[in-house]
């Protein structure tokens, strides 16, 4: 998300999640969700910027730190039984984040989440059917041009990307018409 899009919306997102009652024990929690190359890590980190700014205690987790190539999304047990459900019981949780050496998916440091008063998951699949009961806000962004969002991803990852972008692509599309979080979202972002 390009950066003049983002004050305006920040101030909402945030709004919105401390509005809404934790549902997560007693953690508010964010998802933003959305296609690749949309600025969902963008507006993630000026949210918890934000948050922070207001003394609140924010933890950020990527989908990404869990993700790769060939496992687009069915890591997720990871992350339900070593962060959310031990933060749903009041007590820190713990994910091994996924690094890659030589672009070969490897395991990496031992993560650590105390208990915040907002978790704020970034990425693709964050705002799944799995976790929508114990969200307190869904925001998904979605720049609508396909192919700028496959520049943008290139011009963020890399060229020699492409293809596994293209895949991936390809593979969110099917995700979203499937799982559908945009029609749980409550607010929606269209990035210029």
């Amino acid at each position: 998300m390009p950066s003049d899009d983002i004050p305006d919306v920040v101030p909402d997102v945030v709004e919105a999640v401390l509005a809404a009652p934790p549902r997560l024990g007693g953690v508010r929690l964010l998802a933003v969700d959305g296609p690749s190359g949309s600025g969902k890590s963008t507006l993630a980190r000026r949210v918890v910027e934000r948050l922070r700014g207001e003394s609140r205690t924010t933890t950020l987790i990527s989908t990404d730190e869990f993700a790769t190539w060939d496992n687009p999304v069915a890591w997720w047990s990871r992350l339900e039984e070593g962060v959310l459900q031990p933060l749903a019981h009041g007590r820190a949780g713990r994910y091994q984040r996924t690094e890659w050496v030589h672009d070969i998916p490897t395991s990496g440091e031992l993560i650590t989440v105390e208990v915040p008063e907002v978790l704020v998951l970034e990425g693709v699949s964050a705002g799944r059917t799995a976790v929508h009961a114990r969200l307190s806000t869904l925001v998904w962004v979605e720049f609508a041009d396909a192919a700028a969002r496959l520049e943008r991803s290139v011009t963020r990852d890399g060229e020699r990307y492409r293809t596994h972008l293209l895949r991936w692509q390809r593979f969110e599309t099917g995700w979203f018409e499937v799982d559908n979080p945009a029609a749980r979202a409550g607010p929606k972002f269209h990035p210029r």
